[in-house]
């Protein structure tokens, strides 16, 4: 009875000291004011792909053949593409995929890093070095070429997309996760724990990977946004999701060849691709600030 109460306390207490730390970040990434702007204003463009058939004035498909390349007017927010559909409503319907996107990707890839990563860190040797060997090739590529070679081999789709852009996220999650494994393997509680028998499984991801995992979650946050970019140009030149589905980045690509008459069509998406990028990379300035150990009090 006496052990149970005292295995109790102490569950109790590393809830509690987990709790106070999540609810000390995430204070800490709100005070900031970088990080509480790209807060907001993810939030609004988020909510508003969220629930964009209550938002969106028309349908996704709509065709109004009087006003085909109309102009930003109180009727079409931000005019209407070469067939008639309003382009706020095709922005708001394309953010659900290019949002997915990006975070599919980025989580994809940085728990690929992760893992990978965390394998070579622990058991070193052989396996550290054979690994970051094949990790040195993988990095002399440029990310956009691996993505462009995946998608024209599978073809376009949003899995294909998604598997595509993960590839390029793998090599620096597996360096972050490598380098901070290599730095934590030495402590006490990981010797604590091989004493009393700890598979290497559980030493790894149950007592290791939680220490070191912050690196990883501010770097797949900023990778969000740039995970998005390069979706649109896959998109852009015709890689990635198709027409008709009204995605950020093929919304750029058909607008492409009227550029110069009729600038909406490319101003629009460019601006929200812009936008989003830009909160999603205050949001992980923050995060790391907030993470980084040597700025807490």
């Amino acid at each position: 009875m006496i052990r149970r109460k005292k295995k109790g306390a102490y569950d109790q207490y590393i809830k509690s000291s987990k709790s106070s730390l999540f609810a000390e970040t995430m204070q800490r990434i709100w005070e900031n004011p970088g990080a509480r702007v790209g807060i907001v204003l993810l939030a609004v463009i988020v909510l508003a792909c969220l629930f964009a058939p209550l938002v969106a004035p028309y349908g996704v498909n709509d065709m109004d053949i009087q006003n085909m390349f109309a102009g930003p007017s109180a009727q079409h927010l931000c005019g209407t593409d070469g067939m008639g559909r309003d382009l706020f409503t095709r922005l708001l319907y394309g953010g659900r995929y290019s949002l997915a996107l990006g975070l599919c990707a980025a989580i994809f890839g940085s728990v690929a890093g992760t893992i990978i990563g965390s394998v070579a860190g622990y058991f070193g040797g052989k396996t550290e070095t054979l690994i970051m060997r094949i990790m040195d090739i993988w990095s002399s590529l440029p990310s956009i070429l691996l993505c462009i070679l995946i998608s024209a081999v599978l073809g376009s789709g949003f899995f294909n997309t998604v598997l595509a852009l993960s590839v390029g996220n793998v090599p620096i999650g597996v360096r972050l996760i490598r380098g901070q494994i290599l730095a934590e393997r030495s402590r006490e509680y990981l010797e604590a724990a091989e004493s009393i028998k700890c598979s290497k499984i559980s030493i790894m991801f149950r007592h290791l990977l939680p220490n070191v995992v912050s690196p990883v979650i501010v770097d797949a946050t900023m990778g969000i946004g740039m995970t998005i970019t390069m979706a649109a140009a896959l998109s852009y030149i015709g890689l990635g999701v198709q027409p008709p589905t009204p995605e950020w980045g093929a919304m750029l690509a058909d607008a492409r060849t009227h550029i110069l008459n009729y600038p909406h069509l490319i101003m629009f998406p460019g601006l929200i691709i812009a936008l989003t990028v830009l909160a999603i990379n205050l949001i992980g300035d923050g995060l790391r600030d907030a993470m980084d150990p040597k700025l807490r009090k």
